[in-house]
């Protein structure tokens, strides 16, 4: 079959012929027909993300296709059934076998290219909102970095669980963007005064962070009592220092937030999520911006726009 695989450490990824793969105990057999890129691919073609395996090994995360054959012991989903999988790896090959638990059958209305494209960043914002954070309907949430890739569908879900949605990012026509998306209110992040801008709008509820740094500081220090902040990443290189005086004072909560962690001590918070997002992928409340649709030749050309930050929304390899 055919792979894009990282050979060896630090090399760049090749095409290559491998054998077919046979399921073992626990796993399912997955035709894989779409594939979403991700920056996690990129650091691990270095060897620099957290879960990279050992080279050599096959790129693409979030996979969308048809089972094949189950392994011993695994009651389904049979052969046929559509299902996508958050494999960690193994999606840009012509099939590839994964964990049965992780695998979620798809509506028959949700194409693969949707179901590969959505899982990483609409699973990471939903799992924060829901399971982790409870954001309930009538509170604000403030979304820092809201038109990044997962900071647009926290504003994207946050407006459907029905949150009173404050939008932070950099100019105009990012900001529009996250309006587009459902924001309630518009914040640029370069104000001088986002603590304030923030206090006048009624503090937070939650806080959705992907950036860190000051952007952090401010909104911290707009927090209503109670008031939860999720750290989801520090995009702008500044780990924030918390005061553990001032959590005491506001009874404030500090959610540190890894989706793909889950999937090794609880993966039915994973796929319960992912069954949702499907659903609301079926009845049209929710579908992912892909820029690219490349096939499995392209793919260092998919990597690519990803480097460059030349693509926006998903870049998808089909197969």
């Amino acid at each position: 079959m055919r792979a894009f695989r990282v050979l060896s450490e630090g090399s760049a990824p090749e095409h290559v012929s491998t054998p077919d793969c046979t399921p073992q105990a626990g796993e399912l057999l997955v035709r894989n027909r779409a594939c979403g890129l991700n920056f996690a691919d990129l650091l691990m073609i270095r060897g620099k993300y957290q879960d990279t395996p050992k080279p050599p090994f096959t790129l693409g995360m979030e996979v969308a296709g048809e089972v094949i054959a189950t392994g011993p012991d695994v009651d389904g989903p049979p052969p046929g059934t559509r299902v996508a999988v958050f494999g960690g790896s193994g999606g840009l090959a012509d099939m590839g076998t994964y964990p049965a638990n992780r695998a979620v059958v798809l509506p028959d209305t949700v194409d693969f290219e949707t179901a590969a494209a959505l899982q990483i960043a609409y699973g990471t914002s939903h799992v924060a909102l829901e399971h982790k954070a409870r954001l309930q309907p009538g509170e604000t949430l403030v979304v820092l970095g809201a038109a990044g890739g997962v900071g647009l569908t926290a504003v994207e879900l946050g407006h459907l669980m029905g949150a009173r949605v404050i939008a932070v990012a950099r100019g105009d026509d990012k900001l529009e963007v996250a309006r587009k998306a459902g924001a309630d209110h518009l914040i640029d992040a370069e104000v001088p005064d986002l603590r304030e801008q923030l206090k006048a709008l009624g503090g937070a509820d939650v806080v959705y962070d992907a950036v860190g740094g000051d952007l952090f500081r401010a909104a911290f220090r707009a927090m209503k009592p109670e008031g939860r902040i999720l750290v989801i990443g520090h995009a702008s290189g500044d780990v924030p220092q918390i005061p553990a005086n001032h959590l005491l004072v506001k009874n404030i909560d500090i959610l540190g937030f890894y989706w793909g962690g889950y999937l090794k001590f609880r993966p039915e918070v994973v796929t319960d999520s992912l069954g949702t997002l499907f659903q609301w992928a079926a009845e049209g409340r929710i579908k992912p911006h892909i820029s690219h649709v490349l096939p499995l030749e392209r793919a260092q050309e998919g990597l690519d726009l990803l480097k460059s930050r030349a693509s926006t929304g998903k870049v998808v390899i089909t197969l």
